[in-house]
Formats: C-alpha cells, structure tokens, sequence
C-alpha cells in the first residue's frame, strides 16, 4: 500500500501595523492542540477524499512479478502505473500494458502491445509480420528488444477492441499466442515510473513506440 503523505503548512498571518501604531503588539491566539483522535479522523478525510480515487483513477504501484517481460522488466521492480491515459486514448504499437487477464481478472499481467484492432498478426519461425489496411501485404516487426527469443509460428485476426501482446521473453511468456487477444476493456493502464530499483529509475519504462510510428 502506498503511503501518501500530504503535507499542510499553517502560515500565521500577522497584521503588520508598524507604519501607523509602532507602539502596538499583537499577540497570536493561541490555538488549542489537535487530539490524536482528530488528527486521525482529519487523515482519513484526506485518505478518502484524494488519495483514494488517485489511487482507482489516476496512477498505483505494481511490483513486476515473474520473467515474462525479461530483459526490459525484471522481477522485483516497483513500477507506478498510469490509469488515466488510456480513458481519453488508445494503446499504440510497441507500448507496455499492464492488464487484467482475460481468464482471471483477478490477476494482473504486464506485455508489450504488438498488434492492434482489425490487424492480423502472423508469426512464422518467430518472426511477427502484421497485415492491416495499409500494410496489405504485411511488414515485419523489428524488435530490438528481443534477446530471448522461439521460433514459434501462429496467427490471430483481431476485432475492432481487441490487441495482441506478448511478452519480451518470448521463450517464458504466456501471452496472446497461448490465451487469445486482448479486449481493451481489460486494460489498466501503462507503466510512467519505474521506481526500483533505483539504478534502472525513470519514465515510461519499456516505451518503444517510437520504433513504430510509421507502421
């Protein structure tokens, strides 16, 4: 669970009246301390009011879980997801999903986007070529990020709200190739921060859709 900590600064307003009574001082009121009690029922305002629908609607913690996204993500990392983006656009090629699985919504897996809505994806010996209404005849992905790799051959023709992912680790991921497409309903959100560890920090972690702008 994050610890969100909001901090409040009480500034002491004071009535500067040297330039017409120099003779007078005023006494700051003395203010009688906040009970535990109160301080703790002011806290969970704050929680329930801000830090409660941040955390549903805005951005939360995951911590990766497992090797499937190898070498990009690797298990232990904490990441802060982005939740908002995706309410107002859409996935593109070559980005990270953090999702529901469609077979257990109970549980949350993290891939890379790599076909979108009314594509075909074919993969021949490993290699992933799409067809869509501008690449009629297919273009083959080029994956820099790829290092364990499965000469695996599959093909899946996606609907209108529905995306192919896969994991970077090709040879250890469960992914679109073993339970189906994924319906953009199920998606969470993209990774903004990678926190730990802090060697590997920094913003939009795994992003390589500038790799595919064209495509």
């Amino acid at each position: 669970m994050n610890a969100v900590k909001n901090s409040m600064n009480e500034t002491a307003q004071e009535k500067n009246n040297s330039d017409v009574t120099p003779i007078t001082i005023l006494q700051k009121k003395h203010k009688p301390e906040k009970t535990f009690l109160r301080e703790l029922i002011e806290f969970a305002i704050v929680a329930i009011v801000i830090v409660i629908p941040f955390r549903i609607f805005i951005a939360q913690p995951f911590v990766v879980n497992g090797a499937s996204m190898d070498p990009t993500f690797k298990n232990g990392e904490y990441l802060i997801v982005d939740q908002l983006s995706y309410r107002f656009g859409t996935p593109e090629r070559g980005s990270v999903l953090i999702f529901k699985y469609p077979k257990d919504p109970s549980k949350y897996f993290i891939k890379r986007v790599i076909g979108l809505p009314n594509e075909t994806v074919n993969i021949k010996d490993g290699v992933v070529t799409i067809k869509n209404s501008t690449h009629k005849n297919g273009f083959v992905l080029t994956e820099p990020y790829i290092t364990h790799t499965k000469s695996d051959s599959f093909q899946m023709t996606l609907d209108s709200n529905e995306y192919f992912v896969m994991g970077d680790n090709r040879a250890g991921s469960a992914d679109s190739r073993v339970w189906g497409p994924l319906p953009t309903e199920d998606i969470i959100g993209r990774p903004l921060f990678r926190l730990f560890p802090v060697s590997n920090a920094g913003t939009l972690p795994g992003d390589e859709r500038a790799a595919f702008l064209s495509k």
